[in-house]
Protein backbone atom coordinates (compact mmCIF):
# COMPACT_ATOMS: atom_id res chain seq x y z
CA UNK A 1 0.00 0.00 0.00
CA UNK A 2 1.61 3.46 -0.90
CA UNK A 3 2.45 5.77 1.42
CA UNK A 4 3.01 3.38 4.17
CA UNK A 5 5.84 0.65 4.16
CA UNK A 6 6.24 -2.48 6.76
CA UNK A 7 8.60 -4.82 7.16
CA UNK A 8 7.08 -8.50 6.08
CA UNK A 9 9.13 -10.10 8.89
CA UNK A 10 11.99 -8.71 11.24
CA UNK A 11 15.02 -8.81 9.15
CA UNK A 12 13.34 -9.43 5.68
CA UNK A 13 12.30 -5.62 4.10
CA UNK A 14 9.47 -5.73 1.88
CA UNK A 15 10.79 -4.70 -1.59
CA UNK A 16 9.68 -1.17 -2.13
CA UNK A 17 7.86 0.26 -5.36
CA UNK A 18 6.09 -3.46 -6.18
CA UNK A 19 2.47 -4.39 -6.26
CA UNK A 20 0.83 -7.81 -5.53
CA UNK A 21 1.09 -9.59 -9.17
CA UNK A 22 -3.07 -10.30 -8.98
CA UNK A 23 -3.13 -6.39 -8.76
CA UNK A 24 -0.23 -5.44 -11.17
CA UNK A 25 -1.41 -8.50 -13.66
CA UNK A 26 -5.25 -6.09 -14.10
CA UNK A 27 -5.73 -3.08 -16.22
CA UNK A 28 -7.05 -0.05 -14.37
CA UNK A 29 -10.46 -0.78 -16.15
CA UNK A 30 -10.80 -3.76 -14.49
CA UNK A 31 -10.33 -1.74 -11.36
CA UNK A 32 -12.58 0.54 -12.11
CA UNK A 33 -15.54 -2.32 -13.06
CA UNK A 34 -14.57 -4.42 -9.62
CA UNK A 35 -15.36 -0.62 -7.63
CA UNK A 36 -18.72 -0.38 -9.33
CA UNK A 37 -19.68 -3.88 -9.26
CA UNK A 38 -18.81 -3.69 -5.06
CA UNK A 39 -20.93 -0.09 -4.69
CA UNK A 40 -23.67 -1.42 -6.50
CA UNK A 41 -23.84 -4.51 -3.86
CA UNK A 42 -23.22 -1.87 -1.08
CA UNK A 43 -26.32 -0.16 -2.26
CA UNK A 44 -28.48 -3.17 -2.81
CA UNK A 45 -27.85 -4.21 0.84
CA UNK A 46 -29.00 -0.40 1.98
CA UNK A 47 -31.78 0.12 -0.25
CA UNK A 48 -32.99 -3.41 0.89
CA UNK A 49 -32.38 -2.93 4.71
CA UNK A 50 -33.99 0.16 4.44
CA UNK A 51 -37.08 -0.79 2.56
CA UNK A 52 -37.68 -3.70 5.11
CA UNK A 53 -36.78 -1.31 8.21
CA UNK A 54 -39.40 1.65 6.94
CA UNK A 55 -42.09 -1.07 6.01
CA UNK A 56 -42.24 -2.69 9.27
CA UNK A 57 -39.87 -1.43 11.97
CA UNK A 58 -39.63 2.64 11.70
CA UNK A 59 -42.12 3.13 14.34
CA UNK A 60 -40.79 1.14 16.54
CA UNK A 61 -37.23 2.25 16.13
CA UNK A 62 -38.74 5.82 16.40
CA UNK A 63 -40.34 5.16 19.56
CA UNK A 64 -37.20 3.57 21.04
CA UNK A 65 -35.05 6.21 20.48
CA UNK A 66 -37.75 8.93 22.07
CA UNK A 67 -38.39 6.66 25.23
CA UNK A 68 -35.41 8.69 27.57
CA UNK A 69 -37.34 11.79 26.85
CA UNK A 70 -40.69 10.67 27.22
CA UNK A 71 -40.02 8.54 30.24
CA UNK A 72 -39.26 12.35 31.74
CA UNK A 73 -42.81 13.24 30.93
CA UNK A 74 -42.47 15.04 27.75
CA UNK A 75 -44.40 14.25 24.51
CA UNK A 76 -43.17 15.29 20.72
CA UNK A 77 -44.33 17.09 18.58
CA UNK A 78 -44.39 17.79 14.66
CA UNK A 79 -44.41 21.08 13.06
CA UNK A 80 -45.00 20.02 9.67
CA UNK A 81 -47.05 18.07 7.69
CA UNK A 82 -44.17 15.95 6.39
CA UNK A 83 -42.13 15.98 9.78
CA UNK A 84 -42.80 12.77 11.52
CA UNK A 85 -42.32 11.14 8.20
CA UNK A 86 -38.58 12.16 7.93
CA UNK A 87 -37.39 11.62 11.36
CA UNK A 88 -38.74 7.71 10.48
CA UNK A 89 -37.38 7.92 6.86
CA UNK A 90 -34.36 9.22 8.85
CA UNK A 91 -33.97 6.28 11.07
CA UNK A 92 -34.44 3.74 8.72
CA UNK A 93 -31.51 4.99 6.73
CA UNK A 94 -29.21 5.23 9.49
CA UNK A 95 -30.33 1.57 10.77
CA UNK A 96 -29.84 -0.11 7.29
CA UNK A 97 -26.66 1.59 7.00
CA UNK A 98 -25.41 -0.10 10.19
CA UNK A 99 -26.90 -3.17 9.84
CA UNK A 100 -25.64 -3.40 6.16
CA UNK A 101 -22.04 -2.46 7.73
CA UNK A 102 -20.81 -5.98 7.59
CA UNK A 103 -21.69 -6.25 3.50
CA UNK A 104 -19.68 -2.73 3.19
CA UNK A 105 -17.31 -3.78 5.27
CA UNK A 106 -16.79 -7.25 3.29
CA UNK A 107 -16.64 -5.06 -0.45
CA UNK A 108 -14.36 -2.71 0.54
CA UNK A 109 -11.96 -5.14 2.07
CA UNK A 110 -12.55 -7.41 -1.16
CA UNK A 111 -11.75 -4.45 -3.25
CA UNK A 112 -8.43 -3.37 -1.43
CA UNK A 113 -6.99 -6.75 -0.34
CA UNK A 114 -5.69 -8.20 -4.04
CA UNK A 115 -3.47 -4.35 -3.88
CA UNK A 116 -1.87 -4.99 -0.61
CA UNK A 117 0.93 -7.33 0.97
CA UNK A 118 0.30 -9.61 3.55
CA UNK A 119 1.53 -7.68 6.09
CA UNK A 120 -0.37 -5.08 4.67
CA UNK A 121 -3.32 -6.97 4.97
CA UNK A 122 -2.94 -7.91 8.87
CA UNK A 123 -2.18 -4.33 9.67
CA UNK A 124 -5.40 -3.30 7.86
CA UNK A 125 -7.22 -6.12 9.66
CA UNK A 126 -5.95 -5.23 12.71
CA UNK A 127 -6.51 -1.18 11.70
CA UNK A 128 -10.09 -1.74 10.66
CA UNK A 129 -11.02 -3.96 14.14
CA UNK A 130 -9.63 -0.99 16.21
CA UNK A 131 -11.53 1.72 14.12
CA UNK A 132 -14.71 -0.41 14.44
CA UNK A 133 -14.23 -1.12 18.34
CA UNK A 134 -13.36 2.30 18.95
CA UNK A 135 -16.75 3.62 17.24
CA UNK A 136 -18.40 1.27 18.76
CA UNK A 137 -17.14 2.40 22.18
CA UNK A 138 -17.76 6.48 21.58
CA UNK A 139 -21.41 5.87 20.06
CA UNK A 140 -22.30 3.85 23.74
CA UNK A 141 -20.03 6.45 25.80
CA UNK A 142 -21.78 9.32 24.32
CA UNK A 143 -25.23 7.65 24.00
CA UNK A 144 -25.13 5.87 27.81
CA UNK A 145 -23.70 8.52 29.56
CA UNK A 146 -23.78 11.48 28.14
CA UNK A 147 -26.54 12.08 26.32
CA UNK A 148 -28.86 10.80 28.54
CA UNK A 149 -27.67 12.65 31.10
CA UNK A 150 -27.45 15.83 28.68
CA UNK A 151 -31.57 14.88 28.67
CA UNK A 152 -31.94 14.89 32.39
CA UNK A 153 -29.49 17.99 32.63
CA UNK A 154 -31.84 20.03 30.03
CA UNK A 155 -35.47 18.96 31.58
CA UNK A 156 -33.98 20.02 34.98
CA UNK A 157 -33.16 23.17 34.07
CA UNK A 158 -36.26 24.24 32.01
CA UNK A 159 -38.67 22.67 34.76
CA UNK A 160 -40.72 25.61 36.02
CA UNK A 161 -40.03 28.02 33.53
CA UNK A 162 -41.71 26.84 30.38
CA UNK A 163 -43.50 24.14 29.25
CA UNK A 164 -40.89 21.95 26.82
CA UNK A 165 -42.32 21.03 23.05
CA UNK A 166 -39.79 19.42 21.46
CA UNK A 167 -39.76 18.78 17.48
CA UNK A 168 -39.49 14.81 16.81
CA UNK A 169 -37.53 15.34 13.91
CA UNK A 170 -34.72 17.77 15.25
CA UNK A 171 -34.78 15.51 18.38
CA UNK A 172 -33.81 12.49 16.35
CA UNK A 173 -31.02 15.25 14.76
CA UNK A 174 -29.65 15.57 17.84
CA UNK A 175 -29.39 12.50 19.06
CA UNK A 176 -27.51 10.96 15.51
CA UNK A 177 -25.52 14.36 15.38
CA UNK A 178 -24.05 13.78 19.14
CA UNK A 179 -24.02 10.12 19.29
CA UNK A 180 -22.25 9.93 16.28
CA UNK A 181 -19.72 12.74 17.10
CA UNK A 182 -19.10 10.50 20.19
CA UNK A 183 -18.16 8.10 17.59
CA UNK A 184 -15.54 10.33 15.66
CA UNK A 185 -13.90 11.77 18.57
CA UNK A 186 -13.21 8.26 19.69
CA UNK A 187 -10.99 7.74 17.04
CA UNK A 188 -8.64 10.03 18.33
CA UNK A 189 -6.08 7.30 19.13
CA UNK A 190 -6.45 5.70 15.64
CA UNK A 191 -5.16 8.42 14.26
CA UNK A 192 -2.33 9.26 15.88
CA UNK A 193 -1.25 6.31 15.83
CA UNK A 194 -1.24 6.20 11.59
CA UNK A 195 0.37 9.67 11.94
CA UNK A 196 2.76 8.31 14.32
CA UNK A 197 3.95 4.99 11.51
CA UNK A 198 3.66 6.91 8.60
CA UNK A 199 6.10 9.48 10.01
CA UNK A 200 4.28 12.49 9.91
CA UNK A 201 4.18 13.34 13.17
CA UNK A 202 6.41 12.52 16.64
CA UNK A 203 4.86 12.01 20.15
CA UNK A 204 7.21 15.09 20.96
CA UNK A 205 5.44 16.83 18.61
CA UNK A 206 2.05 15.69 19.37
CA UNK A 207 3.02 16.49 23.08
CA UNK A 208 4.38 20.06 22.32
CA UNK A 209 1.62 21.21 20.51
CA UNK A 210 -0.81 20.11 23.43
CA UNK A 211 -2.22 24.09 23.82
CA UNK A 212 -2.99 24.08 20.80
CA UNK A 213 -4.75 20.53 20.70
CA UNK A 214 -6.66 22.07 23.86
CA UNK A 215 -8.04 24.74 21.95
CA UNK A 216 -8.31 23.11 18.76
CA UNK A 217 -11.05 20.70 20.41
CA UNK A 218 -13.26 23.17 21.88
CA UNK A 219 -13.60 24.50 18.46
CA UNK A 220 -14.37 21.04 17.40
CA UNK A 221 -16.87 20.40 19.95
CA UNK A 222 -18.25 23.59 19.85
CA UNK A 223 -19.28 22.74 15.63
CA UNK A 224 -20.56 19.21 15.76
CA UNK A 225 -22.78 19.82 19.00
CA UNK A 226 -25.67 22.17 19.45
CA UNK A 227 -24.63 25.70 20.46
CA UNK A 228 -25.05 24.94 24.60
CA UNK A 229 -22.14 25.21 26.92
CA UNK A 230 -23.17 21.61 28.50
CA UNK A 231 -23.12 20.03 25.45
CA UNK A 232 -19.58 21.39 24.23
CA UNK A 233 -17.92 20.89 27.46
CA UNK A 234 -19.69 16.84 27.65
CA UNK A 235 -17.85 16.15 24.54
CA UNK A 236 -14.82 17.91 24.90
CA UNK A 237 -13.27 16.56 28.26
CA UNK A 238 -13.37 12.32 26.43
CA UNK A 239 -11.57 14.44 23.62
CA UNK A 240 -8.66 16.04 25.92
CA UNK A 241 -8.51 12.38 27.31
CA UNK A 242 -8.10 10.38 24.32
CA UNK A 243 -5.67 13.10 22.85
CA UNK A 244 -3.13 12.29 26.09
CA UNK A 245 -4.29 8.18 24.86
CA UNK A 246 -3.40 9.02 21.69
CA UNK A 247 0.31 10.63 22.57
CA UNK A 248 0.75 6.93 24.45
CA UNK A 249 -0.35 4.97 21.90
CA UNK A 250 1.91 7.09 19.22
CA UNK A 251 5.07 6.39 21.86
CA UNK A 252 4.10 3.01 21.63
CA UNK A 253 3.96 2.74 17.73
CA UNK A 254 7.44 4.94 17.71
CA UNK A 255 8.96 2.46 20.21
CA UNK A 256 7.52 -0.90 18.31
CA UNK A 257 9.10 0.75 14.79
CA UNK A 258 12.33 1.96 16.16
CA UNK A 259 12.72 -1.75 17.70
CA UNK A 260 11.91 -3.24 14.21
CA UNK A 261 14.44 -1.25 12.36
CA UNK A 262 17.28 -2.26 14.62
CA UNK A 263 16.20 -5.33 14.45
CA UNK A 264 15.97 -5.79 11.31
CA UNK A 265 19.75 -3.95 10.35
Amino acid sequence: MSGMQFPNKVGQPQAAGLLPEEAASKPITSHFAELRKRLIRCFIAVAALFLVIMTCWSDTLVQLLSAPVKQRGIEFVYIGLAEALTAELGVSLIAAVVFAAPVIFYNVWSFVKPALYENEKRYLLVFMGCSVLLFLLGTAFGYGVVFLSAITFFVMTGEGIATPMLSINQYIGFLFTFVLSFGIVFEIPVFNFVLCKAGVVTPDQLAAIRKYAVLAIFIVAAFLTPPDVVSQILMAVPMLALYEIGILVARAACAGKTAAGVLGK
